[in-house]
């Protein structure tokens, strides 16, 4: 189907310009029409389009704060009476991100050609989520579209906000190993083999710990590319197993054993199931369509799967409580909240509430977490300093010893 090039006035006289498919001229002079433009222009695409752009925007990055603020800034806008189409056409003067601009007016186009703003914004799914897609779709089937805008930015905004809070817990221990790992590598490779030709010059034997490390210094000093290829082979294998269903299972079935870290794991996977479920039911998205998205979003295979019973057995008719409790994996006060929700017709509210009970608790984990790391990974890279000056010290009273006499 050929491309057009228009340009034409809307019912406020202001010049518009765009791409548009059609079969011919008249068919799209028809199509602008009965959108309100005046035509002034219509000129037929040649030749072949290069797309440079969209090799760029594969590096290129949305932030949550934009999306937030698109979410915050339509619902606004709607709400205020300007038709959605105003509406993003005022956005995309304000897009500062030139990939996100790019995206918002192609969004403005399909919308122009006729397409419903949830069938706009689903064929950019790299930049908009299942959970947007329908629950954008369920606030035009009802008419609230700034309500679940609304919805949707506060709950970007609670997700942002909870994964920040875990990064943060983890940036010093990460610095600790990382520049106790180069102060090791240092010591190995530089400072140990000075003292071993000391000693074996002097004819002192070496012990054990410093055996141990002249190995380890010789392997990393002669054969440094061949250990750094079988890290990267080793890591590149564990991340493609990972990907993996089996793999991916495996990996979060044992990242939930692990003390501290598990509880923590499985407290930010319920939170964000019952507060993904109560945002999509509160907005009108069926209960099925709600679970099919949830568990695509909940970031750990092992509740994912649980959710996944969940919906199968809500689809033959069972409450959402018993497959959780058959499950084992997640607490019994937490069921019976959602059981007790079902019961009253308020499972919505339910989940809100046990959402944020978890968000709490979530904070105290993070906190007692970062205070256990701290301490464990400084004794551990004590202990490894500590075996390596040992290995040095040793042969060196030997050394003194041999000198007194």
């Amino acid at each position: 189907m050929p491309v057009f090039v228009y340009r034409a006035r809307d019912n406020t006289g202001k010049q518009v310009k765009g791409l548009m498919q059609a079969h011919s001229v008249g068919e799209l002079s028809k199509k602008l029409t009965d959108l309100g433009y005046l035509i002034t222009d219509i000129t037929e695409q040649k030749g072949p389009i290069i797309n440079l752009k969209g090799f760029q925007d594969k590096f290129t990055r949305i932030k949550i704060d934009d999306i937030i603020m698109i979410n915050i800034q339509l619902a606004n806008m709607i709400a205020s009476g300007l038709t959605l189409l105003t509406s993003l056409r005022t956005l995309i003067k304000q897009i500062e991100n030139r990939y996100l601009k790019r995206v918002i007016e192609d969004v403005h186009r399909s919308v122009e050609m006729g397409s419903t703003f949830s069938d706009a914004v689903a064929k950019h799914s790299k930049v908009f989520s299942p959970l947007f897609v329908n629950m954008i779709r369920a606030g035009e089937a009802s008419g609230t579209l700034d309500v679940v805008l609304n919805r949707l930015a506060k709950f970007a905004e609670a997700d942002a906000e909870l994964r920040q809070k875990v990064k943060a817990a983890f940036i010093y221990p990460i610095i600790l190993v990382v520049v106790g790992s180069m102060v090791v590598i240092f010591m190995i490779t530089f400072v140990l083999p000075t003292f071993v030709e000391i000693f074996t010059k002097a004819g002192i034997p070496l012990p054990l710990p410093t055996r141990v490390l002249r190995a380890i210094s010789i392997i990393l000093r002669k054969y440094s590319y061949l250990v750094l290829a079988v890290g990267c082979g080793l890591a590149f294998a564990f991340k493609s197993y990972v990907k993996t269903s089996m793999g991916k299972l495996q990996f979060d079935r044992f990242m939930l054993k692990i003390p501290v870290v598990g509880l923590l794991i499985r407290k930010i996977a319920i939170a964000r199931f019952t507060r993904t479920l109560a945002t999509l039911i509160s907005s009108g998205v069926p209960i099925l369509q709600a679970l099919g998205i949830v568990e695509k979003v909940v970031g750990n295979e092992v509740i994912s799967r649980v959710i996944k019973s969940v919906h199968d057995g809500v689809s033959k008719g069972e409450k959402i409580a018993q497959p959780l409790k058959i499950s084992e994996e997640f607490p019994a006060d937490t069921i019976q909240m959602i059981a007790v929700g079902e019961e009253t017709g308020n499972l919505d509210g339910m989940l809100n509430k046990i959402s944020d009970f978890y968000e709490v608790s979530i904070n105290y984990s993070i906190k007692r977490l970062t205070a256990l790391l701290e301490p464990v990974f400084l004794v551990i890279m004590g202990a490894v300093v500590g075996f390596i000056v040992s290995s040095l010290l040793l042969p060196m009273f030997d050394l003194m010893k041999t000198i007194q006499r």
